[in-house]
């Protein structure tokens, strides 16, 4: 149910490793603060293998979050690993097995595109001479390679984010971590630009954690979801779990709503009045019904009182659906 975090003991993290074997990221009362603003405030989740997202609204702690992950700011409290170290005592190693997309675009204007993939695989650790291969390949990947000669200042917005991409990927990571990924992506550009996160993970078996503000960006493409709101992890997991099975059944009819709704009732149905729609649900007393004998039920009801069906559908819970209920 959404809000029921599965909360990372601190005794996960005592000997520096999760104790989850799926997971790449655990946090356990994780603290940061700027002076007297408390940013994440005893904050814990796990990320586990596949592609995460990571949502909240501004403000929330999201690019906080991420500096801790890459090691760049020393946390105030908790404890935290990612792939199994510490991101602050064993910064160099951790960094080097990930790869990081930053949301803004101040790429070095003069920089071919392929120098400069080359030099951040250097920097992780490759050795030149397979940088360059490494370089070229990631780029071709992402749909740059006949670009690839290019300044980076003479690139579209949408083609320095599949360079960012390439440069996060060129050093073969176990986890990629993307912010806003999509920003400023024209439709098309922002569906191939999910196929090819989907791919690093179905193809490469890399570990993404995708950060972005679009919850059907997020819906369509993660297999788990973190939402942070006030600097903590309010419902995190995987996605069927956070909306859980279908809720019940939306009705629209044409006649006396008031006669079904007190039907519906008197048998031991829910009923919620949504503008136009009905959401009928299960009672307590009819919890033994599945979701198909509910539809049954509510469509032989709207039968018998002889009114007009414009509408009746297995009623299901969106991710927006959890947001709104947990991360608002």
């Amino acid at each position: 149910m959404p809000g029921d975090l599965p909360h990372a003991a601190p005794s996960a993290l005592a000997d520096g490793a999760p104790a989850d074997p799926s997971a790449v990221v655990v946090a356990a009362g994780v603290i940061k603060r700027y002076g007297t603003n408390v940013v994440l405030d005893g904050t814990d989740l796990v990320v586990r293998r596949g592609v995460t997202g990571l949502l909240g609204a501004n403000g929330a702690g999201k690019t906080t979050l991420l500096g801790l992950l890459l090691g760049l700011h020393r946390r105030d409290g908790g404890a935290l690993s990612v792939l199994g170290a510490d991101p602050v005592a064993a910064g160099p190693e951790v960094r080097a097995r990930i790869g990081y997309s930053p949301e803004h675009h101040n790429l070095p204007p003069d920089l071919p595109a392929n120098d400069f993939v080359q030099h951040v695989a250097e920097v992780h650790g490759l050795p030149r001479a397979e940088a360059v291969g490494r370089a070229s390949d990631a780029l071709w990947f992402v749909g740059m390679g006949e670009e690839r000669m290019r300044p980076l200042g003479t690139l579209s917005t949408g083609q320095r984010q599949r360079v960012k991409l390439a440069q996060a990927i060129a050093h073969d990571p176990e986890l990629v971590i993307l912010d806003e990924p999509t920003d400023g992506l024209d439709p098309t550009q922002r569906e191939t630009m999910l196929a090819l996160i989907r791919r690093l993970a179905s193809d490469f078996g890399m570990s993404v954690l995708l950060s972005s503000h679009l919850l059907d960006e997020v819906e369509r493409t993660c297999s788990e979801v973190v939402i942070l709101n006030g600097g903590r992890v309010t419902a995190a997991g995987g996605l069927d779990e956070l909306r859980g099975e279908g809720r019940g059944v939306t009705v629209e009819v044409d006649g006396d709503r008031d006669a079904l709704v007190a039907a519906w009732r008197e048998v031991g149905l829910d009923v919620v009045v949504d503008g136009p729609r009905l959401v009928v649900t299960r009672g307590p007393a009819l919890a033994h019904l599945d979701q198909a004998e509910v539809l049954r039920l509510v469509r032989d009801h709207v039968a018998h009182l002889g009114l007009g069906l414009r509408r009746l559908e297995h009623r299901t819970v969106s991710l927006e659906d959890v947001y709104l209920r947990v991360g608002t």
